[in-house]
């Protein structure tokens, strides 16, 4: 058995850890030979306050409505306390309803828990905690247990304390949650559905342009239209009004998303090799010819491609970049990115077959499937259309335009 620890790490990063963790959970989105830091780095800048694992832009208000119910009922004299009516207890015990309320109402598009339902272990409010303090709908700063434990003591309002010029205490008395929220419909949650009211949209719509200014999500959020559903956010109609800085960051996140998607075949192909399954090895042939023959068709524009620009970028949105991991990274981009200088077939390339199986190696220890049999006999056994984090990087775009489709929906556009 493995496990994932960290020490006192912040918020933010304990929430990018269990949406990694539940990346694992998903087929071809798995960060297998551990770009992942590269990839979020580049997903913040364009879209801020989205994660992988967030279905419908409508629970950035079903959330602090269940908290601020919780808290108006907590700050009552006379509510029963122990450990049964702790906040935590009682607010799960309200997104569950919520989850009954949204089955009930017919919604089967983006409702969380609606499989588990009682036995869900990553409830909304975890889901959407780090968006909803991005997007300044929570103004409470801390950690969701520590807002539990707040709400436990009674409290409904932050207190926080600072000096001022003449050195005297100061307290300032706020709310956890941001003044303009719209309320929750009559009877919450009954009748609930994950459609956007238009003081809704339009209230999310501010929060994005105000809160993410600069990005792509907050252009799309204010000037964007509604389009057909597309893979990839440099797909979009409107690029060409994207202002030079988001026109960058697209470029870089779709010279990287197209070329890293190699080693991932690569990887993929190895394992086939070491299975001796001669359908997958052929299927991962195939692919790995298609991505070089597709990579080919952008020569021009890769080999113009200013991978310091590129770092440089990625670092704006993480600055904690694992060293082997660029140097991963930069040694995969000399091999795969299209040159006269080498050679096609990336596939029998022996310095990108060892790259890619030592970047396993490094990374798994024990546990890879290049020497592990137990491991690769797993993969093998996931089907020929499992793949090993085989799907191209979006960068959280299938999530964002999701989010903005309720939003455009809402405003009725």
């Amino acid at each position: 058995m493995s496990s994932i620890s960290w020490l006192d790490y912040s918020e933010h990063d304990r929430r990018r850890m269990l949406d990694v963790i539940q990346l694992f959970k998903e087929k071809d989105t798995r960060d297998e030979l551990g770009t992942g830091s590269i990839r979020d780095g580049l997903a913040d800048l364009l879209f801020p306050g989205v994660s992988t694992i967030q279905t419908r832009a409508r629970y950035f208000f079903i959330v602090p409505w269940i908290y601020l119910d919780l808290e108006r009922k907590r700050s009552r004299k006379g509510q029963p306390s122990g450990a049964s009516y702790s906040a935590a207890n009682r607010g799960r015990a309200a997104e569950i309803a919520v989850i009954k309320a949204l089955i009930d109402s017919a919604e089967t598009e983006g409702v969380i828990g609606q499989r588990a339902k009682e036995k869900l272990q990553r409830l909304p409010s975890s889901v959407y905690w780090q968006g909803l303090r991005v997007l300044g709908i929570r103004s409470y700063p801390g950690a969701q247990d520590q807002y539990h434990r707040l709400l436990d003591r009674g409290g409904e309002l932050t207190i926080e304390t600072s000096r001022d010029d003449d050195g005297l205490v100061v307290e300032r008395r706020r709310s956890n949650w941001h003044a303009g929220l719209p309320p929750a419909p009559a009877e919450f949650p009954k009748a609930l559905t994950l459609a956007l009211t238009r003081p809704e949209a339009l209230y999310l719509q501010e929060r994005i342009v105000s809160q993410t200014a600069g990005s792509l999500f907050a252009f799309l959020a204010a000037h964007g239209k509604p389009v057909e559903r597309l893979d990839f956010p440099w797909e979009h109609p409107q690029r060409a009004e994207f202002g030079p800085r988001i026109q960058e960051q697209l470029r870089h996140a779709q010279n990287f998303s197209e070329a890293i998607h190699g080693a991932a075949l690569l990887y993929n192909l190895l394992l086939s090799e070491a299975s001796r399954h001669r359908e997958l090895i052929d299927l991962y042939r195939d692919r790995l010819a298609a991505w070089e023959a597709a990579l080919s068709v952008r020569r021009a524009e890769l080999a113009a491609w200013d991978l310091n620009a590129f770092w440089a970028t990625v670092r704006q949105g993480n600055p904690r970049i694992p060293s082997f991991t660029k140097t991963f990274v930069d040694l995969w981009l000399h091999l795969a990115l299209p040159s006269s200088s080498r050679t096609t077939n990336l596939g029998k390339n022996a310095d990108a077959r060892d790259l890619v199986a030592n970047r396993e190696a490094f990374l798994k220890r024990d546990l890879a499937r290049l020497k592990n049999q137990r491991n690769l006999d797993l993969w093998l056994a996931a089907g020929i259309d499992a793949g090993a984090g085989t799907g191209r990087i979006d960068f959280r775009w299938g999530n964002a335009q999701t989010h903005l489709a309720d939003i455009f929906a809402g405003l009725d556009l």
